[in-house]
């Protein structure tokens, strides 16, 4: 929710000094003629009380939107990569997501014709959540292939860190050719 809120304030905080920018920019080219200015300045600082008090609120909530994103960007986080917690009687175990990902590219690429391998993984109430992207090669079963990785994936990660696996999803991005060797003849 907070970082919801944050990128609303982002997007509204770029558009307003945007504009800011642009005004600023005309102004300086010449865009505005001079009594213009004056009067536009003596609005803000004279007798009209409400576009003063207009001008002194915009520039308040400005003013602590550019805290809010200054305190957001010098705050170190706890963690500096996504991990999974467990805890046991012994004590707690973080795994990053990154050690997850690569045991299932291990797991993965176990399965016969299966190159390229990519893998992303999610954490769901219901346990991991593993996307696998693959190219294969040449004319096996793409669905006997999918689910023997499906399977050993499965497997391999619930064994390999203790974490209930919800779903592996395998994606084939293409079927490419293995290479055919030709016999050059000599004659």
């Amino acid at each position: 929710m907070i970082r919801m809120l944050d990128r609303l304030l982002l997007f509204l905080y770029s558009i307003a000094i945007g504009a800011a920018s642009v005004i600023a920019i005309a102004a300086a080219c010449g865009a505005f003629q001079t009594s213009f200015l004056k009067n536009a300045v003596s609005d803000f600082t004279g007798e009209s009380r409400s576009i003063q008090g207009t001008v002194i609120g915009v520039g308040i909530v400005l003013f602590l939107v550019s805290l809010r994103f200054f305190i957001v960007s010098v705050r170190r986080t706890g963690a500096s990569a996504p991990t999974i917690n467990q805890r046991t009687e012994h004590g707690d175990i973080r795994i990053s997501v990154e050690t997850v990902e690569n045991l299932a590219l291990k797991a993965a690429s176990r399965t016969k014709g299966v190159k390229d391998l990519r893998a992303r993984v999610r954490i769901a109430e219901s346990g991991l959540e593993i996307t696998i992207r693959a190219f294969i090669e040449g004319e096996g079963s793409i669905p006997a292939m999918s689910e023997d990785m499906q399977r050993t994936v499965s497997q391999q990660i619930e064994e390999a860190t203790g974490i209930p696996v919800a779903e592996v999803s395998v994606f084939i991005a293409n079927v490419t050719q293995s290479p055919t060797t030709f016999k050059s003849r000599v004659e």
